[in-house]
């Protein structure tokens, strides 16, 4: 698989990279429609097979489990150097807060704690998982900085902020001398495309990677309007976030189904190779190898202008939904 340099990184990256936060165990996070330890080496090592070498996972995600169960496995498939293995801490809880742990203090412990989970002794990149509106900034470049210069990161990243908020970031960065962030893992997808108003156009100036997550919408890009699967019942997050506007997508999701018909290719092949177009690196998740195998093959579809018009006409201005929304001052 073509591999692509991350932003201004040295990280070399495959042009997909493999979502984890459905590998762990069930009984551990919010999620239920989780796979287990023999499951998820199964994609793994399916991943590996097609040329992933791009791994994401987070502290979050069921409860610590998916940085094990990645960790733990690709320690024993592969070696270290051959793959780039993302992990995401969260802002300072209250309770750290109240303490006085510091920003630096706290991004120090969480990082350390994902390398514990994790079996390694760096990640390639780190990633800020939301915006954090109570901690100083510098506080935060300064803390991740000193994470690269101890050799415990390669490079940073964020996830879930405002364009401006990358920008005085990074800004910060410049003007301090510390490391600045090199990609942005927002949410971005065929049914949800406000990324595009300024996000997009800052990273193509500035040379940040996008590296979308939700890339299926939570599957449901993947298959006809009304089709159902276990992830669609059970992940009520996921409901929250597409279900007030599933009448206006549900045109979007017939659009895709019929050039998926017209090619005779999958829905999966034509949203994902949609994406492709527009970002770096796509995070895409995987419960069953066989969907690794449907993610691998949109790299050879070909959508012409007129295919991608056709998918875009329909789309109306979203609301901010899921962590974006969330997540405020």
């Amino acid at each position: 698989m073509e591999k692509i340099r991350l932003g201004q990184s040295d990280l070399m990256v495959s042009r997909l990279c493999l979502g984890c936060m459905g590998l762990g165990d069930a009984g551990k996070g919010p999620h239920r429609w989780t796979v287990g330890l023999d499951e998820s080496r199964q994609i793994l090592h399916r991943a590996l097979e097609k040329g992933i070498n791009f791994f994401d996972t987070a502290a979050a995600y069921q409860g610590g489990t998916s940085e094990q169960y990645v960790g733990k496995i690709l320690g024993q498939l592969i070696p270290r150097q051959d793959v780039v293995v993302a992990t995401k801490f969260l802002p300072r809880s209250r309770e750290e807060i109240a303490a006085g742990v510091s920003g630096q203090e706290h991004i120090a412990q969480s990082l350390d704690r994902s390398l514990q989970h994790l079996g390694m002794d760096y990640v390639d990149l780190l990633i800020l998982h939301m915006w954090d509106y109570h901690t100083p900034l510098s506080d935060i470049m300064e803390g991740l900085h000193r994470q690269v210069q101890a050799g415990k990161v390669r490079a940073v990243g964020i996830s879930n902020c405002f364009a401006w908020q990358l920008m005085k970031a990074n800004a910060l960065a410049k003007k301090e001398g510390f490391t600045p962030f090199v990609s942005i893992q927002g949410h971005y997808n065929l049914l949800f495309r406000e990324e595009e108003r300024e996000m997009v156009p800052l990273c193509r100036e500035e040379h940040i990677a996008l590296t979308p997550y939700s890339a299926l919408a939570g599957g449901r890009l993947a298959r006809p309007v009304g089709q159902s699967t276990e992830r669609l019942r059970l992940d009520a997050y996921a409901r929250e976030k597409y279900s007030p506007c599933a009448a206006q997508d549900a045109e979007i999701i017939r659009r895709v189904e019929k050039i998926a018909n017209e090619k005779s290719v999958s829905m999966t092949q034509v949203a994902l190779r949609w994406l492709l177009s527009k970002t770096d690196s796509p995070v895409v998740g995987a419960t069953r190898p066989e969907q690794v195998d449907g993610m691998v093959t949109a790299l050879s579809v070909h959508l012409t202008e007129e295919d991608s018009r056709f998918l875009e006409e329909a789309y109306t201005p979203h609301p901010l939904v899921g962590v974006m929304a969330e997540n405020t001052p």
